[in-house]
This record gives C-alpha cells, sequence and structure tokens, in this order.
C-alpha cells in the first residue's frame, strides 16, 4: 500500500507534465463509444417493444446489461491482471462493436437479451482496463486533470449522441446499432494502432498486482467504494430512472421538463469537469469529493421541492456540478492507492462493481419509495445517503500527499 508523505503536491520548480498522448488516444475512443451509445439508448426500450413484449420485459434489455457489468466485473478485473490492460480493453471492445452490430440482425426477443448480455461483459471489461491504463499512464501530478478529461469526451458524446440519432430517425431502428458498431470498431481500431502493445510499454511493473485485501486495509479505499456506490445510486440510477416519472407526475409536460432537467445535469457536469481536476491535484482529492457529496445530498434532496420548471432546471444543473467535483477526486484515489508501477484489476473491478451495484438498486428502492411515501421524501432519501458518503469519507485519508513519495520512486527508477 502505498504510504503517506508528510509534503503534497509537486515540486514548484518542475513544471506541471502535459497529459500523455495514450490518455488523448482513450479519450478520443471514449468520445466515440459514448457518442454511438447515446444514438442507441433512446431506442432499446422502443425496439425491444417492437417484438411485442411487455413493458417490462423491454426494461430487462437495459436491465441484463447492467447485470452483466455488474457480475463481470471481477472476472475482468482478474483477466487484466493476468493478461494486461491493452489486450483486454481492445478484446471489449470488438466484443461490444460485433455484439451491437447483431442486434440488428435480431429476429426473436430473446437474441437481443443474449447479445446485450455479452455486450455488458464487453463494457465491462473496457470500462476497468480504460480505468487500469489512465492509473498506469497519468503522471501522479495531474491524475485529477486526466480523469476530467476522459469524463469529458463520455459526457460529451453522451450529450451530441442523442441529438446525432434524432437526426437519423428516418434511417429506423435497426440502423443505429450498426453505427455504434461500427463506431466501437472504429475506437477499437484507433487504440490498437496509437497505444503501447504490451503493458512493459506503458510503464514497467515493479510490483506484483495489488490484491483487494491489501486496498481494503487503506481508509481511503474503503471510503471511496461508499462515495461510488452513492455516485452510482443517485447521479447513474436515480437521476436517469426516477427524475422523468416525477417530471411527468409534476409538470405539464413531463417528457420536455425531464429532458431539459437531464440535460441541465449534463451540462453543470460538464462545467464543473473543467475545473475540478485541477483542483483535486492541488487542493486535495478530500475536499473535492466531500464538495461533491454535499453538492449533491443539498441538491437531490431539493428536486423534490420543484414545483415549476426553473426551479427543477436550476436545482438539476447545480447536483450535475456535484456529479463534476466528486469524480475525478475519485479516480485520483484510485490511481493514488495502485500506484503507476502495478496493475490491480480486482481493485478497479470492485470499485466499478460498487457504482454499478448503486446504479441497479436505486431506481428499484427509489421508485417504490416514491409511490408510497412520495417523491419529496424519495429524494431526501438519495441526500441523506450521499451525506452517510460524506460522512465515511471524513474518516478516509488524503491521498494526495502519497503521491510524492510515489514520484521520488518513479524518477529514482528512470535515474538507474
Amino acid at each position: 500500500m502505498t504510504t503517506q508523505a508528510s509534503d503534497s503536491g509537486h515540486d514548484a520548480s518542475e513544471p506541471t507534465p502535459k497529459i500523455p498522448r495514450q490518455i488523448w488516444v482513450l479519450v478520443s475512443a471514449a468520445f466515440l463509444i459514448a457518442l454511438g451509445y447515446g444514438l442507441i439508448a433512446p431506442i432499446i426500450p422502443q425496439f425491444a417493444v417492437s417484438f411485442g413484449v411487455s413493458m417490462a420485459a423491454a426494461g430487462a434489455v437495459v436491465s441484463v446489461f447492467s447485470a452483466a457489468r455488474l457480475f463481470g466485473a471481477p472476472w475482468a478485473g482478474r483477466l487484466v491482471d493476468k493478461l494486461g490492460t491493452r489486450r483486454v480493453y481492445l478484446t471489449g471492445l470488438i466484443i461490444v462493436a460485433v455484439t451491437t452490430a447483431l442486434v440488428a440482425a435480431t429476429q426473436e426477443f430473446w437474441q437481443i437479451l443474449v447479445l446485450r448480455t455479452l455486450a455488458g461483459l464487453g463494457s465491462t471489461m473496457f470500462s476497468i482496463s480504460a480505468m487500469g491504463l489512465i492509473v498506469k499512464v497519468a503522471p501522479p501530478e495531474i491524475r485529477g486533470r486526466a480523469s476530467s478529461v476522459y469524463g469529458s469526451a463520455f459526457l460529451l458524446g453522451n450529450v451530441i449522441g442523442p441529438v446525432v440519432g434524432a437526426g437519423l430517425s428516418f434511417l429506423g431502428m435497426r440502423w443505429p446499432f450498426v453505427i455504434y458498431g461500427i463506431g466501437v470498431g472504429l475506437a477499437a481500431f484507433v487504440v490498437w494502432v496509437s497505444m503501447p502493445r504490451s503493458n512493459a510499454d506503458v510503464k514497467k511493473e515493479t510490483l506484483p498486482p495489488m490484491q483487494l485485501s491489501e486496498a481494503w486495509e487503506d481508509s481511503a479505499y474503503r471510503a471511496v467504494l461508499v462515495s461510488n456506490f452513492s455516485h452510482g445510486w443517485i447521479n447513474m440510477g436515480v437521476r436517469v430512472a426516477v427524475l422523468p416519472l416525477f417530471a411527468a407526475a409534476v409538470f405539464t409536460h413531463g417528457g420536455a421538463a425531464s429532458g431539459f432537467a437531464l440535460a441541465a445535469f449534463a451540462l453543470g457536469n460538464m462545467i464543473a469537469l473543467q475545473f475540478s481536476g485541477r483542483l483535486a491535484d492541488t487542493l486535495g482529492r478530500k475536499p473535492m469529493i466531500l464538495a461533491g457529496l454535499l453538492s449533491t445530498a443539498v441538491f437531490t434532496s431539493a428536486l423534490g421541492f420543484a414545483d415549476s420548471f426553473w426551479p427543477l432546471i436550476i436545482t438539476s444543473a447545480l447536483a450535475g456540478v456535484g456529479g463534476g467535483l466528486l469524480n475525478p477526486g475519485q479516480q485520483a484515489v484510485l490511481a493514488d492507492i495502485i500506484g503507476n508501477n502495478r496493475s490491480g484489476g480486482k481493485v478497479l473491478s470492485t470499485f466499478q462493481m460498487s457504482m454499478d451495484a448503486g446504479q441497479i438498486l436505486g431506481p428499484i428502492l427509489i421508485g417504490a419509495l416514491a409511490e408510497t411515501y412520495g417523491f419529496q421524501t424519495a429524494f431526501m432519501a438519495c441526500g441523506v445517503l450521499a451525506l452517510v458518503a460524506a460522512g465515511v469519507w471524513l474518516t478516509g485519508r488524503e491521498t494526495l500527499s502519497s503521491k510524492q513519495s510515489e514520484l521520488k520512486t518513479i524518477k529514482g527508477e528512470k535515474s538507474e
């Protein structure tokens, strides 16, 4: 486990390193992947219903993808440790590209379920590998900024994708799956050509893979699992699944109101990502994570009290800022714990599983709470969860100062 040093930050006499070319390759691939997903996400349930199944069965198409990501994560983490991040990343992209394109040719509903399950396994493979590659490649001084840039690419693709999809609606519901498959295949080609051929080309590993038990001893890792669970529950799950139901129940034009609210969240998130990574690299990981959790708690709780259009939009945007403050700090903490000189597939996969678990459980339990006690109580329960995560983080250690000893180790290896 990385030991904590007494000093923090980097040597002011040395210039801050630039984001490495390999990370820009990952950023380009992330944008292509998110752009394509934005094409198919709105039509997946509609396409399933076209096979004559119930709404519940159509929802299962989305659920099996998330469940495959959750239960496939430990397996993907072991593959990262055994085969290397680049190989698992490319394999995951190819699986997603092929299975998604094949959805366009399906003739039976069960075929969609099988293909989306396989796509979920591929998705968890490239997601965990991407985190591993960023951990290896990003200089310790700019880990927060690297995570912000990567997250911004995904967010931008998710914003532009549905707009492009609306313009291509004349193609019907099958062609977007083919286009997405081609887009992911193109992302795999970009990474295959531009990324180093082996882990040794990325960063020489001088230590064996970090085990989950070793990471668990670190209070920062335990805290980041809790905060990531709350992030998946609130920002990835409830926001997407429950907020549209709230808008439909409260506002005359619920569909339009929820669409604008989701867009406002994305805008707030994107604005925060432009500076939150740099602050995580200078002020510290812990202050940014706490600020993100507290913002999420306050403004998610306030959503349930929005009774007109503009309060809904403003609170959604401010909740998005909270998510943007939180994520880069979390990713940087994970990288600080593992370090550049070793892999940590199991550590990374558990981190992802914490978010996926929240994303799956949140909409179900909060939806039931809203139906029984109302939306105000439901959204306030989300706020309480974020406060609990903030309370756990009060006991978690600050990992920014620990990177200094890692920097000295890296520089010593280069000089030998």
